[in-house]
């Protein structure tokens, strides 16, 4: 069942009010499926649309280590300042301007029911409104015996950081559904979203469990069945439905990045400054960030992942005509012009972060294969088609190093950018 291109922009583009939105989705081919196109000339820097999930959840692991964040769009809570203190490990830790700081506590409130934090009243009533209901715990918030607190639990147990999605993501699909009046409308949305063979299903949910993953899927499913069980989702909860599930959150999660302090340093940047207040300045953050480094490593951000319908639509280049970012502190996804877009031009974002870009073809191709299962015959890989399927000497200790890593480990992409 299909969702009309209608109620995919009506849900999806209540915010493109700002942007204007000059796409299209086409279908492009059997191995590439959906693509997203101009309909007319986008220029380098534009905003090409702006685009809020159809759900949205902060990654549990990242939550329990006290990044705080909304509990519906994500926008970090910490002050800029409280921020830098936690990262750095030093409580004493003073911004300057701390006017700069965006970060308004005097409208945060908490559902009166399980206390969790919204950013505003509007994201507290969105989220009562849309799946809250539903998955609220009340008074049982830290009961470890809540059947939503023991799936958690089972999923922190199998899904450790870095973490690259959330099994909340998919209890907030089915508790809107659940809460839906028209339940029809949200399954044919969901629907929209890429679909693969049982083996590629497999593939996938091998990626983002490990080797034991049949059997915690089976825990995961069972326990995902005794907290949220829907009717109209009955196939969701068959083992086949729920790996399909699993899969589509997984190849079609889009990661999600806030911080209040990176917002504080843009807002620095953008001041105007007596050269000597300027090197200054400069140098304070950046010594900021060498302290944050040594005692948190690369995890600054609030970090979580959701769907976004157009934004799923857009297919992998090497070398991208867009980006996707975060630049409102919250889950709403800016799609920027990274060069001038001609009407009729595919519009691409690229699944690998720069670094990975810039490895040879075999290594990218190796990523994308194992990631998200599909071989890149962007301009630059076929390019490049007639090189040696060979890995430099400096590449391959990469490699060794992310054999080591969690399997999972780059399963994320550059879309966390706030």
């Amino acid at each position: 069942m299909a969702a009309s291109m209608c109620d995919v922009f009506s849900f999806c583009m209540g915010v493109a009010g700002r942007a204007r939105v000059a796409v299209e989705v086409r279908f492009v081919n059997s191995a590439k499926g959906k693509g997203l196109f101009a309909t007319q000339l986008i220029r380098k820097g534009e905003t090409i649309f702006v685009e809020r999930p159809l759900v949205a959840a902060q990654f549990l692991w990242n939550a329990l280590y006290r990044y705080r964040a909304c509990d519906h769009c994500l926008r970090a809570l910490e002050k800029a300042e409280e921020n830098a203190q936690r990262l750095t490990g030093k409580p004493g830790q003073v911004l300057p301007h701390p006017e700069l700081c965006a970060v308004r506590k005097d409208l945060h409130q908490n559902c009166p029911h399980c206390q969790v934090v919204y950013c505003s009243a509007e994201c507290r009533l969105a989220a009562a409104e849309q799946y809250h209901q539903v998955l609220c715990p009340g008074p049982s918030q830290d009961d470890p015996l809540h059947p939503l607190n023991k799936l958690q639990e089972a999923w922190r147990s199998v899904h450790y950081p870095p973490e690259t999605a959330s099994i909340m993501l998919m209890a907030r699909m089915v508790a809107t559904v659940k809460q839906a009046k028209d339940k029809d409308r949200w399954i044919r949305l969901f629907s929209q979203f890429c679909n693969k063979t049982a083996n590629e299903e497999e593939e996938i949910v091998h990626k983002l469990l490990g080797d034991k993953f049949k059997g915690q899927l089976e825990l995961l499913r069972r326990l995902f069945t005794e907290a949220l069980y829907e009717e109209a989702l009955s196939q969701w909860f068959t083992p086949d439905g729920f790996r399909s599930l699993f899969a589509l959150v997984g190849t079609n999660g889009q990661g999600i990045g806030t911080s209040s302090l990176s917002q504080w340093v843009h807002a620095c940047d953008a001041l105007e400054l007596k050269p000597q207040d300027r090197e200054q300045l400069d140098a304070f953050i950046d010594q900021l960030y060498k302290d944050i480094e040594a005692a948190t490593g690369e995890f600054l951000n609030c970090e979580g992942s959701g769907l976004f319908v157009l934004q799923s639509c857009c297919n992998h280049s090497c070398v991208p005509n867009a980006e996707t970012s975060f630049p409102e502190n919250n889950f709403l996804l800016h799609v920027t012009a990274l060069e001038d877009i001609k009407p009729g031009e595919e519009i691409c974002i690229s699944y690998l972060d720069c670094c990975q870009r810039e490895r040879s073809r075999h290594s990218r191709h190796r990523i994308l294969r194992e990631n998200y299962l599909f071989v890149c015959s962007c301009p630059k890989c076929l390019a490049e088609a007639d090189e040696p399927n060979v890995t430099s000497e400096e590449e391959e200790e990469e490699e060794e190093e992310e054999e080591g890593e969690p399997e999972d480990a780059e399963l994320g992409d550059e879309m966390t950018d706030v």
